[in-house]
């Protein structure tokens, strides 16, 4: 039996499901917000934010304790857990957690963001927490005076390796392509630090060590040559992978696993599931533009749930 019926059902704690959590509260609808905790990519990724307006710069930590301190000032349901299942048996959704609880809902927004996409390396997994890492605000301190390597070119490796450079002595920074595909004011940046090296046309294969890291292989895609480089640690930077599984049968999804909406509520096929986030489909993914889905899909639900006269 459910716990509880609401209007409006979020899943995610990041900002786009803050977002939509505060401006349902506002449309007085009857919400329950799910979230695991509020320390997701913002929190363990952002180095420092100098592109939300009003805020000249922030790190994302404080700016996502900002968002959930104004979500916790509205007339809104939060709970700390984890989802395991999304059903719709009729006209309303089954969500059940990890405490084997279920709670009732007439309409659902899905922004659970997106997880670190895998090297799929050799040693990867096996070297998890023993010198290989997904974030570097969480790890780098563990690597004050070593030599580390940055896996990714783009925006997220970049402010990594601006992050460490106050910490390692040397940083390599592993691009696969020819040119770094970061805005031009990180790499600017990252150009000015000198022990930063950029190795281009770079594939990594394979993450070496004993009880930890000690090296790494990757082959230069124009030579084919494998060459072994010392690092103490690899972070890895190469995008994410949209966090979508509760929702796969409920859905329809484009080549990058990304949520397919409409593009001016963010409704999904499926009638009153919305998404919002890093989850859809779209080029730009940035702060920014999950908050104003979040607004959106939450505006959506209350046009929804009046016309169904819910």
């Amino acid at each position: 039996m459910a716990e509880k019926f609401y209007d409006l059902i979020i899943i995610g704690g990041g900002p786009a499901g803050i977002t939509a959590g505060i401006y349902a509260a506002r449309q007085r609808v009857n919400t329950l917000l799910i979230t695991k905790d509020f320390s997701g990519q913002i929190a363990k990724k952002s180095v420092l934010i100098e592109n939300y307006p009003g805020l000249d710069g922030i790190c994302g930590k404080e700016l996502l304790e900002k968002f959930e301190s104004h979500l916790r000032k509205q007339k809104i349901e939060i709970l700390t857990a984890n989802v395991k299942t999304v059903i719709k048996p009729a006209d309303y959704f089954l969500v059940s957690t990890s405490d084997d609880k279920i709670y009732k809902s007439r309409t659902l927004i899905i922004a659970t963001g997106s997880d670190p996409r895998p090297l799929e390396a050799v040693g990867e997994k096996e070297f998890l927490g023993r010198g290989v890492s997904y974030c570097v605000i969480c790890d780098g301190c563990l690597f004050n005076n070593k030599t580390v390597v940055v896996i990714g070119g783009g925006n997220s490796g970049l402010e990594a390796v601006i992050f460490l450079a106050e910490l390692a002595n040397k940083i390599y920074i592993l691009e696969y392509g020819e040119k770094l595909k970061a805005e031009a004011e990180n790499i600017e940046r990252v150009e000015k630090i000198k022990k930063v090296e950029i190795i281009y046309n770079a594939v990594l294969k394979e993450i070496k060590g004993e009880q930890f890291v000690n090296s790494i292989v990757y082959k230069d895609r124009k030579s084919e040559q494998l060459i072994t480089l010392p690092v103490a640690g690899v972070f890895v930077e190469i995008g994410y992978q949209p966090a979508t599984a509760l929702v796969k049968d409920l859905v329809d999804f484009n080549e990058n696993d990304e949520i397919k909406t409409d593009v001016e509520t963010f409704q999904t096929k499926t009638a009153g599931l919305f998404a919002a986030g890093d989850v859809n489909a779209g080029r730009y993914k940035q702060i920014i533009t999950a908050c104003g889905e979040g607004a959106k899909a939450a505006l959506a639900v209350y046009e929804y749930l009046h016309k169904n006269n819910k």
